[in-house]
């Protein structure tokens, strides 16, 4: 997906042809990168939990911790990035990912995490830089299908991950398993080193954006509920992204190999829910349509996830689940530019906030889950109160305001 960056102006920035394919596939590349190793570990926490002698809460900090790391360094990477430069920043994100091919050396379960932490990092400046690096390559209309398919190919990569991360701890060890998704990382390092372009004659804009703009924006009511509706849709999801295998092997009595594959639906349906969404957002021009819909698709398909009993009923909740949960995502990065009033420094303020607070509160959710599955002894009272935050994207929809947005111009060609 794109970042706030994109909206920085990249006037007399020399265009590169046909190398701009090079630059497609290596950023296309990294957001598989991401996706394949972000939640990975999903399906394994059963395996975690026995081999490591850890409770669930625990465990599940595997999950939460890189959606930590990743909010904690979100704004500051989007800062550095001015700084050192869009080459130096990929070969930062890059060089994280790789870092986890380590994975199935660990001794013990702290080196395991730290290396899972890595993945934040490899997430915030692979996502942040992306922007900058797509408006120095592409025009507009090319930026805009870069965007679809970065979250697409961002969503593959997860449903991949989750969908064959137990059947390949059948064939090797479980840490193992986590290194080979992380090998496209090292992969991903060598080509950008050897391939990786930026035009790095065309300074980005550093002029910054007060802390009295940045307590304006975040107190506009518009943003306030776009933050709201994603974080309360990413609460539930990552929340079922991580139990859900281990929900239904415990309560359910499906094997692992199966839960993993039914999790995998959710990011495997967001693929093609991304782009569908893309699609009707060019034509459908009221965001608040798109949000309610949306958010009744991530809220029923959230209930039936877990509450209904057996798995020829489990299957559809979860597409639903997956519909709901990726088909406002384009309408949510375009929003906030077509606001009245919004700069690209404002703009930046909202993207960097989006990626704080949302993973900020998908750290919380696997965390909470786990917590009340050892004080209860359940699985429903943590899934029935991250399912009960997805409403805030239905709410937001009824909520936000009709004229949130401004009539677009086309920039006259210099």
């Amino acid at each position: 997906m794109a970042t706030p960056q994109q909206n920085i102006p990249n006037q007399d920035i020399p265009l590169y042809g046909r190398y701009r394919l090079v630059m497609a596939i290596l950023v296309l590349a990294g957001h598989l990168s991401v996706g394949l190793n972000i939640f990975a570990v999903s399906p394994l926490l059963t395996l975690a939990i026995d081999d490591y002698d850890i409770n669930r809460t625990t465990a599940g900090l595997l999950v939460a911790m890189p959606l930590l790391v990743a909010a904690a360094f979100g704004l500051p990477s989007g800062i550095l990035i001015a700084r050192i430069g869009l080459r130096r920043s990929f070969m930062i994100g890059w060089a994280a990912i790789a870092l986890v091919s380590l994975s199935g050396f660990a001794p013990n379960f702290i080196t395991l995490l730290l290396l899972r932490s890595a993945i934040g990092v490899g997430f915030a400046f692979l996502l942040t830089g992306t922007g900058p690096l797509l408006m120095q390559w592409f025009r507009p209309k090319e930026v805009t299908v870069m965007n679809a398919l970065t979250t697409a190919f961002l969503s593959l990569g997860i449903a991949l991950s989750v969908a064959t991360a137990t059947p390949l701890s059948e064939i090797i060890d479980w840490q193992m398993a986590l290194t080979i998704f992380a090998l496209p990382g090292i992969v991903g390092l060598v080509a950008w080193i050897v391939s990786g372009r930026a035009t790095d004659g065309t300074p980005m804009n550093s002029g910054g954006i007060s802390l009295h703009e940045v307590g304006l924006v975040l107190r506009n009511r518009a943003v306030v509920l776009l933050l709201v509706a994603d974080a309360g849709i990413l609460v539930q999801y990552s929340a079922f992204a991580g139990w859900l295998p281990t929900f239904y092997n415990e309560d359910r009595g499906i094997s692992l190999s199966q839960a993993g594959f039914i999790t995998g639906m959710l990011p495997f349906v967001g693929v093609f829910a991304v782009l569908a969404g893309g699609a009707i957002a060019l034509r459908v021009t009221s965001a608040r349509t798109l949000f309610i819909s949306s958010g009744v698709l991530a809220v029923a398909g959230g209930l039936g996830a877990f509450l209904l009993p057996s798995p020829a009923w489990i299957y559809p909740a979860v597409v639903i689940l997956g519909i709901g949960s990726w088909l406002y995502v384009p309408t949510l990065l375009t929003l906030p530019m077509q606001m009245a009033g919004m700069t690209p420094e404002k703009v930046a303020v909202v993207w960097g906030s989006l990626l704080t607070f949302s993973g900020f509160a998908m750290f919380v959710a696997p965390i909470l889950v786990g917590v009340l599955r050892d004080v209860t002894g359940s699985f429903f009272p943590g899934l029935a109160i991250c399912a009960t935050a997805s409403w805030a994207l239905l709410i937001a929809g009824f909520l936000l305001p009709g004229n949130v947005k401004e009539p677009r111009h086309e920039p006259h060609s210099q």
